[in-house]
């Protein structure tokens, strides 16, 4: 009966670390890896995620001079958000304009995180033509994935499940990708624990396929009741930051707790007291990735803060992105910061 006991112990701890990486496997992935700095890139000519994707708007050319742009200042990674609708309609499609973009990134010496599923922004995401920016208003046309309808109607997440596992045994081997963010923000928009079903399937499904890529879904908010699932089912932590960067500093210190390598997903919001110049360094001290939100000026309207008006003009301070369309910067002095700690000076 003992020798079964063990056997079963054995077998359900072999099965537990073919799901999550150990701490020491995370670290040991870590440690190999560059000291991961970028932003959350959508090129200026799109204005949401199937914009950017959908063959008819797909823009390499814009991408190429974008990421050029990224590769000048240090960046090695971006964050990149993914559409569900965007694979359903056109799947093998979709794949080769993954692959294309990933051969770009390779060029600039840069390897990007994916984002599959988010919970933020506009609910009833179309397929084809997308709407034309709200002057003045962030992230206007911005889409859910998957949208509020199918969100709420589990007997329709088949789908969903296909397109995880599709694309993630597409690229499972693939090393030009740094890792897979699974789901953004679960619970904002006022879903609140009605995501929770669909945080943990997302997990089940990738894990199902365990790409050898890290698997992560980021916390966003300290009181937020799907962190203690995040952090404990994530291969490395990473989490979202718009605070000073002594709000910072007390955010990593909780995290460090858990032993595992650390990235901040989304950071930088000027208004907000969250800088290049003082979060950077922060970020950098403890060996924590740094991805902020934004990069160049365009079709997002992410130089607006949360919450701005129709018709609002520019902000003398930008509320995110880096660059202005024509690839000047919105602050030279940001750049010098930037490239002193990505050792492009």
């Amino acid at each position: 009966m003992k020798r079964l006991i063990c056997l079963v112990v054995l077998l359900l701890s072999l099965y537990v670390n073919a799901q999550q990486w150990s701490a020491r496997e995370a670290n040991d992935w870590y440690k190999k890896q560059n000291w991961p700095v970028g932003c959350n890139f959508l090129p200026s000519t799109a204005i949401n995620q199937l914009e950017m994707w959908e063959s008819a708007t797909f823009d390499t050319a814009t991408i190429n001079r974008e990421l050029g742009w990224a590769e000048a200042i240090g960046f090695n990674t971006l964050r990149v958000f993914l559409h569900d609708l965007v694979w359903e309609n056109d799947a093998e499609g979709f794949k080769e304009r993954i692959n294309i973009f990933l051969q770009i990134a390779s060029h600039h010496s840069i390897k990007p995180m994916f984002v599959f599923f988010d919970d933020c922004w506009n609910p009833e995401p179309q397929y084809g033509k997308q709407p034309d920016p709200k002057p003045g208003v962030h992230n206007s046309g911005w889409m859910r994935s998957p949208s509020l309808h199918i969100h709420n109607d589990s007997t329709r997440w088949n789908v969903l499940e296909k397109y995880v596992k599709d694309i993630l045994t597409t690229f499972k081997n693939d090393d030009r990708i740094l890792l897979w963010d699974l789901y953004n923000e679960p619970g904002n928009s006022g879903y609140n624990e009605t995501s929770m079903p669909l945080l943990k399937s997302i997990f089940q499904w990738a894990q199902a396929v365990r790409p050898s890529q890290p698997l992560t879904a980021g916390i966003w908010y300290d009181k937020n009741v799907f962190n203690e699932f995040q952090l404990n089912n994530s291969d490395i932590i990473s989490f979202h930051n718009y605070g000073n960067a002594d709000n910072l500093e007390k955010e990593i210190g909780k995290l460090q707790l858990y032993g595992r390598p650390v990235i901040c997903t989304e950071y930088m919001a000027r208004t907000n007291g969250s800088t290049f110049q003082k979060n950077l360094p922060v970020l950098k001290k403890y060996n924590m990735g740094a991805i902020n939100w934004g990069f160049v000026s365009g079709k997002s309207n992410t130089i607006f803060p949360w919450g701005s008006k129709e018709g609002s003009p520019e902000p003398t301070v930008w509320f995110h992105d880096i660059f202005r369309k024509d690839g000047t910067p919105f602050d030279e002095k940001e750049i010098e910061v930037i490239k002193r700690f990505t050792g492009k000076n």
